[in-house]
């Protein structure tokens, strides 16, 4: 080894990974040849052969099926009529009840809430629950965690500069739900900064000027702020996950398998996808501080105070642990090339570029940890050392300052040009193969007078794009009924197959452009529908038919049954014990399963991954909460033991119970009938039956039941679990 370079730990490993290298990088070059070989030999799908890709059609509503003035029920009960399926009747209205309050806010009604549902028998009682529920600030944290798994949200990730600040942009979507953001003005906000659509605009006296973006978007542009994965955006991850996330989840296409050849399925060819990455290549972070004068004044002073603060105490320690350190360090020093001993030397002002880069190298070899110092320590030294370690450890620096990292436009690299990148690598480009900004599924190359991202999202929004509206109502059913019109929410593909409703599915995209892209709007018709008030079950002979017909439910004769998500589990669990604190907005928390002092909703918890170190609690990943990493269209929803355990062994489960069964004392009454109507209105939405109450009743009579016990064995039932 050149006695001049450090010596490096694990040569071995790393001459067998060098060695691996050479074998199976000419492998892989061959398995690329045969790929693009395979690519150039096949033809490329073409546009008019993909349903998604046609022009939306606006079919008739058809007539003569069902009494109800929806839409919706008017196209599912031809489905239904045409296969010979028998629709179930309504749940029980307490079921409805239950169903769409979790659904809209993920909360459980309370029994004031369904007092007040059973007393309204007017026509109109369920739309005004209706218009509860879209009204309250907790809709927006429901739905904006619905979109921040599309989104790719993560509060940490492994090397995501924008961690700081980036929960101001999940702040924003909330926010922006709440206000019934039109859907084409959140997307555009997401990718330009800017939510107008009309960026000039004439004044009464006649003057034409500009409309900028509006001070709170800003936060939008946490979308493509967190697909960096370093500061100068070198590698371009920026641009592949902008790219990435947005095909699927605003367009619901698989472009990013266009990203190391052309398509295999779809018409998107390589030069596509590089041509949508050129719009977002010019892009770089920028940080933007958020603190006030004030602000930074006393943060100027507290990290003054605390360098101070902590000089004070090195000092003294390293006055005590020189004679030690002392000799440690030359040792090592000692033992170094007689070049690398001279730079080091060397007083650090007098060193060369090269010098301070030995010494540079050098530094981990010559840092001496407390241990190798209490090593050759006498003893009795010891705890004064310890003493010093750990006043140092306590005094914690000052928080930094509040800041938020968006994204801009940097006019060297919006100089420069763009190319295929062979295999994605920025350090392979194509020479031969320039590309231009651009869309895929166009004749014409766009003209981009307003900017890249705008000129983008003019064309990603506009009423002509027929992937743009199918894909977010198609996207916005499957969060009602469990299941899309279309099965794959973010594959609108050759692979993805075909909607089982396609009339449906136009019918809703056309008119949600007529309702100027209002997802209030949405929500309110699909969950006023009979379809959706349909029960889960029932005992009719017919049902066996309809199981035989359409086992899957594709043609919702029946209201599909869902396990409530993580966030509603813990949220409902909260809520029944009185611990739940409903304030929006604000920084991540840590998730609590131990204790019933009031905690926040479960949409700010943590989440995240770090190779290093767990991020995620465990009660989020039992309950199948993904990390971020990677687009979520639809949660997995398993049935595993450690969800059961989790509802039968958990300190918040059999705190909740015990905060029940007090809550039952506290009613002064000795009636168990009462009792048991609490317990069950509270837990499940509805009273209990005849039989319930009797089970009840005998349980109690056992010298072994208590009242904490019963409503463990209530809070256990699967009924609370899950949704009918």
């Amino acid at each position: 080894m050149d006695q001049r370079c450090p010596p490096r730990p694990h040569c071995s490993a790393r001459r067998s990974a060098i060695s691996w290298v050479r074998i199976v990088l000419p492998w892989l070059a061959f398995s690329l040849a045969l790929v693009e070989s395979a690519a150039a030999a096949r033809e490329i799908p073409r546009v008019a052969d993909l349903w998604s890709l046609q022009p939306v059609v606006r079919s008739p509503i058809p007539a003569g099926f069902t009494d109800s003035t929806n839409a919706v029920d008017a196209f599912i009960a031809e489905a239904c009529h045409k296969r010979g399926l028998s629709a179930l009747p309504a749940a029980d209205p307490l079921v409805w009840l239950r169903r769409v309050s979790l659904d809209l806010t993920g909360l459980p009604p309370t029994p004031a809430e369904q007092d007040q549902f059973l007393r309204d028998t007017s026509a109109t009682g369920r739309e005004q629950v209706v218009e509860r529920l879209l009204a309250s600030e907790q809709y927006g944290v429901r739905y904006g965690r619905h979109w921040l798994d599309v989104l790719r949200y993560a509060d940490v990730d492994n090397d995501m500069p924008a961690g700081p600040g980036i929960h101001l942009w999940r702040d924003w979507i909330i926010t922006a739900l709440n206000h019934d953001l039109p859907y084409d003005a959140f997307v555009r906000a997401q990718i330009s900064g800017n939510r107008a659509a009309r960026r000039r605009i004439i004044s009464p006296e006649g003057h034409l000027s500009t409309v900028g973006p509006r001070p709170e978007d800003l936060f939008a542009l946490g979308f493509l702020a967190r697909g960096a994965v370093s500061r100068e955006n070198a590698d371009h991850q920026l641009a592949f996950s902008a790219v990435e996330t947005l095909s699927t989840a605003f367009l619901g296409m698989t472009i990013g398998c266009a990203r190391c050849h052309d398509h295999f399925f779809d018409p998107l060819k390589q030069a596509d996808f590089y041509s949508l990455k050129a719009v977002f290549d010019p892009l770089v972070l920028r940080p933007v501080e958020l603190a006030t004068s004030a602000e930074r004044f006393a943060q100027g002073r507290a990290v003054e105070e605390h360098d101070a603060r902590v000089q004070e105490v090195v000092t003294a320690m390293r006055e005590y642990i020189a004679p030690y350190h002392t000799r440690l360090y030359e040792e090592r020093l000692s033992a170094l090339p007689a070049d690398a001993q001279a730079a080091i030397r060397k007083p650090a002002a007098q060193r060369t570029a090269a010098e301070q880069k030995v010494a540079d190298d050098y530094h981990p070899i010559l840092r001496i940890d407390p241990s190798k110092i209490k090593a050759v320590m006498p003893p009795e030294r010891i705890p004064r050392y310890d003493e010093f370690l750990k006043q140092i450890g306590a005094l914690k620096a000052p928080p930094p300052l509040p800041v938020f990292w968006t994204v801009a436009d940097d006019p060297k690299r919006a100089a420069e040009k763009s190319y295929v990148l062979t295999t994605g690598d920025p350090a392979r480009p194509k020479l031969s193969q320039e590309v231009t900004p651009g869309f895929p599924f166009i004749t014409s190359q766009p003209e981009f007078r307003d900017g890249r991202r705008e000129t983008l999202g003019d064309w990603l929004t506009s009423p002509t794009n027929s992937l743009f509206a199918r894909v977010v109502v198609n996207r916005i059913w499957q969060w009602h009924f469990g299941t899309g019109l279309h099965p794959s929410a973010n594959d609108f593909g050759a692979l993805g197959g075909k909607p089982s409703h396609p009339r449906l599915l136009d019918w809703l995209a056309a008119e949600f452009v007529a309702q100027k892209y209002s997802m209030k709007w949405l929500h309110r018709l699909i969950v006023t529908s009979e379809t959706y008030r349909r029960a889960s079950a029932s005992h009719r002979e017919q049902d066996a038919a309809n199981h035989r017909i359409d086992p899957d439910n594709t043609y919702l004769w029946r209201f599909p049954l869902n396990r409530l998500d993580a966030e509603s589990l813990r949220d409902s669990l909260l809520q029944i014990a009185g611990a739940l604190d409903l304030t929006a907005g604000g920084k991540s928390i840590e998730a609590s399963t131990n204790t019933l002092v009031p905690q926040r909703r479960t949409a700010y918890v943590r989440r995240g991954y770090q190779a290093s170190r767990e991020v995620m609690s465990p009660y989020l990943q039992t309950f199948d909460v993904e990390d971020g990493r990677t687009v979520c269209p639809r949660r997995t929803q398993t049935v595993t033991a450690p969800q059961a355990l989790f509802l039968m062994n958990s300190q918040l489960v059999d705190n909740v119970a015990g905060q029940l069964a007090e809550r039952w004392r506290q009613t002064g009454t000795n009636d168990l009938a009462a009792r048991m109507t609490l317990a069950f209105r509270t837990v499940l939405g509805r009273p209990p039956s005849e039989s319930e109450q009797a089970t009840a009743r005998a349980y109690l009579q056992d010298e072994t039941g208590t009242e904490k016990n019963l409503a463990w064995l209530i809070l256990n039932l699967d009924e609370f679990l899950y949704v009918p």
